[in-house]
């Protein structure tokens, strides 16, 4: 009989931490992309929702590995801006302008 609790016990922590680590992941998760915003690229969304755009659009990272990404935003974003996006497991999570000159270099040569 103890043998079977102890079994159950084990079996309890061991899905309640993949459960907490899993979590723990999905919201420290996150690296940088960049991007340029091309409208061609943005479909509008259904109104009566909060985000009004849909983009998708190919982003690179500091080393210039291509990604396309696809965010919303409640405005449509002023064409040929640079983008850094920040991605967590979950998609894009936020997105600000940048300049050209502080984009890495390798992501400067993809959107030159």
């Amino acid at each position: 009989m103890k043998g079977k609790i102890f079994t159950a016990c084990l079996a309890a922590m061991l899905i309640l931490g993949g459960v907490l680590g899993g979590l723990y992941h999905m919201e420290n998760y996150d690296k940088i992309y960049y991007t340029k915003v091309d409208n061609t690229q943005a479909s509008e969304l259904a109104p009566g929702k909060d985000m009004e755009y849909a983009y998708r659009l190919d982003s690179y990272d500091e080393k210039g590995k291509k990604r396309t990404l696809k965010f919303e935003t409640s405005k449509k974003l002023r064409e040929d801006a640079y983008l850094m996006l920040e991605v967590k497991s979950m998609g894009v999570h936020k997105w600000e302008e940048v300049q050209f000159d502080d984009l890495p270099q390798a992501v400067q040569e993809e959107l030159k």
